[in-house]
């Protein structure tokens, strides 16, 4: 019996009695599109002008709902959540995919430029290189947290105000040779930025979670305080790209622009007074930064002791 790999070798395609899809027999009168599947029953190869209609007609599609939500995201804060509750949607890039898109997009940007340079007399000396970064790696704290402190002192390892089996597993990683001590210290960035996405993504559904929960008076279902969370993370994503370009400009706008609008943002999504809606945002902040940290921080000495 002739496999269903061996009906085509190329031409016109002869007429078969079932789908070549799904092998639903056709009826007679024959049928345009197959009744079982919906595939077209006269099939003949692709064109060149097809494939330019369809990847034309894609690429317009995607890239005009994206840019008109890059310019709600970005120039209207809360207005790309407001519009989706709304049921504004089709026209607009969804939230959890424009969320995904641009934190990826961040996030490797972030480790295109990561990297740890240590420099002689400080930020402001010539960049050491490897041979002279091993040379000085008697004083280094790899965990530094107010007291619980963790490195060298004098070129002998000290762990102050930690578990005794994290003191051991750090010391394990910080007492090698220092040059591979180096190696390990330039790759730890790209190392956590490589997971710092999957720990966003866990963190998202509490900040959406924390939204519900000071606006719990609000007839809001916890999902649509979701897709709130995605359009802002994905701003705040954004924001952080930006970051990566050279010098302290950007770094120094985002601190300033990224409070204005959350502010901006919870005001058009939520509305109320405006003493109530700074006191529920500095709650959530304030938990979330907590939260935020601690995650971080958690990642950072997993990468390093990964």
């Amino acid at each position: 019996m002739t496999g269903r790999a061996d009906r085509y070798h190329g031409g016109p395609m002869p007429e078969h009695a079932a789908c070549l899809n799904c092998d639903a027999p056709f009826g007679d009168p024959r049928p345009r599109y197959c009744p079982a599947c919906g595939q077209e029953v006269r099939l003949r190869p692709p064109t060149m002008h097809e494939f330019a209609q369809q990847f034309a007609g894609s690429y317009i599609a995607a890239e005009g709902a994206l840019w008109r939500s890059l310019k709600l995201l970005l120039f209207k804060p809360g207005q790309l959540t407001r519009e989706y509750l709304e049921g504004r949607r089709r026209r607009y890039v969804l939230p959890l995919r424009l969320y995904l898109t641009i934190s990826l997009i961040a996030l490797l940007a972030l480790r295109m430029g990561a990297h740890v340079q240590f420099r002689e007399g400080g930020s402001g000396g010539r960049p050491l290189t490897a041979q002279e970064m091993a040379t000085h790696m008697h004083d280094f704290a790899v965990l530094d947290l107010g007291p619980a402190r963790a490195g060298l002192r004098d070129g002998r390892y000290f762990c102050e105000h930690l578990p005794g089996w994290l003191c051991e597993r750090i010391r394990g990683r910080v007492d090698v040779a220092p040059q591979d001590l180096v190696t390990e210290l330039r790759a730890l960035p790209d190392r956590f930025l490589a997971h710092a996405g999957g720990v966003m993504f866990v963190l998202v559904p509490a900040f959406a979670l924390a939204m519900k929960l000071v606006y719990r008076n609000r007839r809001m279902v916890y999902t649509e305080h979701l897709v709130y969370a995605l359009h802002l993370h994905a701003f705040w994503f954004f924001m952080l790209a930006l970051t990566a370009l050279p010098g302290k400009a950007m770094a120094d706008a985002a601190t300033l622009v990224i409070p204005v609008y959350t502010f901006l943002a919870e005001r058009r999504v939520y509305g109320g007074r405006w003493w109530a809606r700074l006191l529920r945002e500095a709650a959530v902040v304030l938990a979330y930064s907590v939260v935020l940290t601690a995650a971080l921080v958690g990642l950072g000495i997993w990468v390093f002791l990964g």
